[in-house]
């Protein structure tokens, strides 16, 4: 928790910072609540569906909903009510504390089932305060017009295609194409705000009075710290592996078992440039990661809801006809065709604004490596596998077997045509190996001589071509000379020794800051190089840091050979854990003045904060 003087942290050029939002949600969409008070990004009624606040990605068309407590001088606080996903963003002023509290009612708490609600709940905690609301909603990311039907006891915003309601005591006011309100509070008197999805033709909602109110939310309090119970990590860094677990949850997408990315869209990864991405899908990439990060801090009915629905996805898959698709809608379509809406500015200029993502049909061969090794994990830690899936994972290996060799658009989705990726080929690798491993201990049919053989010769291709004997480093690419950070996770997942030769001497190369080769600046770290690796994209990024948290890993595991690597990756972890924003949470990405970059949150980024975490506390505790 952090405070945050408003009239020194005012937006710049109508934006605020990425880093200075909280995330509130029901396992169906989000909202990005800023330390103003202002919802500037939501989806509704789920997470990839067109926005209805977008004021994140454009300030004068997007939308938004803001509740702000008058006054001068004023400062902000903003936390998350203890083990939930409840926001409360405090104001402190000479007339005294006032603050909303914001969430998401999960489905079926508050009476509507199939309805999206957001509760903002408005109080005076000590003095006279007044708080001023503005609720400006932008259908179809500000393409759609809608008209705004008030009633005695709030407003509807209607669209052709879709409605809201807000509900409230307060006395609305139209102002353009939504409404304002003020309101003064005593000390100990509140105000709620129900804003709810609905369809165009249906009433209103009620208004929620202040003893439903107060059911809502600690009905909803409850059944986060009910969930939380389940976690069962009790290491050095609790509260930040929690609210990881937290943010995850809050990822997730309930009917599908689906995890996204992150729950934003084109927010940028160059500020004022063109690597701006739609993240609201699951990547087959994802799954080891969110399967290895649910187990072992004790989440297994999360992760039994994904594996559910990546095996799904991959039954309905030809699965030995062709490549597996590397991302899929929530609900399991295939189809994310990308489109630029050239109307919206974009988050500070920083155009185009993307929809949909192009790199759904790329072919992406280390995707296999990830499905089978989280299969692998879940067979043995959660369910053993069943024959169905197993069936799944017999033509993939067998499909990895004949295909291993191709070029392909790699981990990082370069759009600069297919090339031979080191990380493409290790996790081909992970994949026939994890295939392997299961036929043998489940006892199950499989071409195990063929299997092996293709995986020793995808062994011996890397430790041949990718290795470079001048820079004494594993390299990005088959007989190549850049260094990436995807190497890190060669002992991660048991391809080679943390402690062997070849991969310390990687980690020393990494390590090295940029202007002499490497790929670490000040502890953060960078994917690759950009000048050195074809992307088919302009402008540059910033350092990565699910990179950095790979890092500590490979730190701690070579800490078995050389001690002293322990003790670096616990300095550069808890160095990274800062990065975070007020309330924990990372995006993709850190610019070079510590600022967030791209899509936030990121459940990649947050996925391995726990993987490092356990591993490293556990090496800290003499455990292997």
């Amino acid at each position: 928790m952090t405070t945050q003087r408003l009239d020194d942290r005012s937006r710049l050029d109508g934006y605020r910072p990425i880093e200075d939002y909280g995330l509130i949600g029901d396992m169906h969409t989000v909202a990005l609540v800023g330390t103003d008070g202002s919802i500037d990004w939501c989806c509704l009624p789920r997470f990839d569906a067109p926005s209805v606040f977008a004021r994140i990605l454009d300030a004068e068309k997007g939308g938004f909903f803001q509740i702000a407590q008058r006054g001068d001088r004023l400062t902000t606080k903003q936390f998350y009510w203890p083990e939930t996903n409840v926001l409360v963003t405090r104001f402190l002023s000479a007339d005294g504390v006032g603050e909303v509290r914001d969430f998401m009612p999960v489905a079926g708490r508050t009476g509507a089932v199939n309805r999206r609600q957001i509760v903002r709940t408005v109080r005076a905690v000590r003095g006279t305060v007044t708080f001023d609301v503005e609720c400006q909603p932008a259908f179809d990311y500000a393409r759609a017009a809608h008209e705004v039907d008030r009633t005695g006891r709030g407003v509807c915003f209607r669209g052709s295609d879709q409605a809201l309601s807000l509900a409230t005591a307060l006395d609305l006011r139209p102002e353009g194409n939504g409404v304002v309100a003020d309101v003064t509070l005593r000390e100990g008197e509140s105000t709620t705000l129900l804003l709810r999805d609905i369809e165009p033709d249906a009433p209103c909602a009620p208004v929620l009075d202040a003893e439903a109110a107060e059911r809502a939310f600690r009905d909803t309090v409850q059944f986060w710290r009910d969930w939380l119970s389940q976690c069962t990590y009790t290491g050095r860094w609790r509260e930040q592996v929690r609210r990881s677990a937290l943010t995850l949850k809050l990822l997730t997408y309930e009917p599908t078992g689906a995890i996204v990315a992150a729950p934003t869209c084109s927010l940028p990864e160059d500020l004022g440039g063109v690597r701006n991405w739609d993240y609201r899908y699951t990547w087959i990439r994802d799954a080891a990661f969110t399967l290895y990060a649910f187990l072992r801090i004790g989440f297994t009915e999360e992760a039994r809801d994904f594996i559910g629905f990546l095996t799904n996805m991959c039954q309905l898959e030809t699965a030995g006809e062709g490549p597996l698709q590397i991302m899929y809608g929530i609900d399991g379509r295939t189809h994310l065709a990308e489109e630029s809406l050239d109307h919206l500015e974009g988050y500070r200029g920083s155009a185009p604004v993307r929809v949909g993502n192009g790199a759904y049909d790329q072919l992406q061969l280390d995707i296999y490596g990830e499905l089978i090794d989280a299969i692998y994990l879940h067979d043995k830690y959660g369910v053993p596998v069943s024959y169905e899936t197993w069936q799944s994972v017999r033509r993939f290996a067998d499909w990895v077997c004949e295909h291993w060799e191709r070029t392909d658009e790699g981990i990082w989705e370069v759009r600069g045509g297919q090339q031979q990726f080191v990380y493409s080929k290790l996790m081909c690798w992970v994949a026939v190996d994890r295939a392997l491993r299961l036929s043998r201990k489940r006892s199950l049919p499989a071409p195990e001589t063929t299997w092996q053989r293709c995986r020793d010769e995808i062994y011996e291709t890397i430790m041949e071509a990718g290795w470079n004997d001048d820079r004494q480093a594993f390299t990005q690419q088959l007989d190549g000379q850049a260094l990436d950070a995807s190497t890190l996770t060669m002992p991660l997942v048991r391809f080679i020794s943390p402690g062997d030769r070849r991969m310390l001497r990687t980690l020393d190369a990494t390590l090295q800051s940029p202007d002499q080769g490497g790929l670490v600046s000040n502890g953060l770290v960078y994917r690759y190089n950009v000048e050195e690796t074809d992307e088919g994209l302009e402008g540059e990024e910033g350092t990565f840091n699910i990179c950095t948290f790979w890092l500590v890993e490979a730190l701690t595991r070579a800490g078995v050979v050389e001690p002293g690597r322990l003790e670096d990756a616990r300095l550069i972890f808890e160095q990274m854990l800062g990065y975070s924003n007020h309330l924990g949470l990372y995006a993709e990405e850190t610019g070079t003045h510590g600022e967030a970059l791209g899509n936030f949150p990121q459940a990649f980024t947050h996925l391995s904060l726990i993987s490092a975490a356990y591993n490293l506390d556990r090496a800290l505790d003499g455990q292997r």
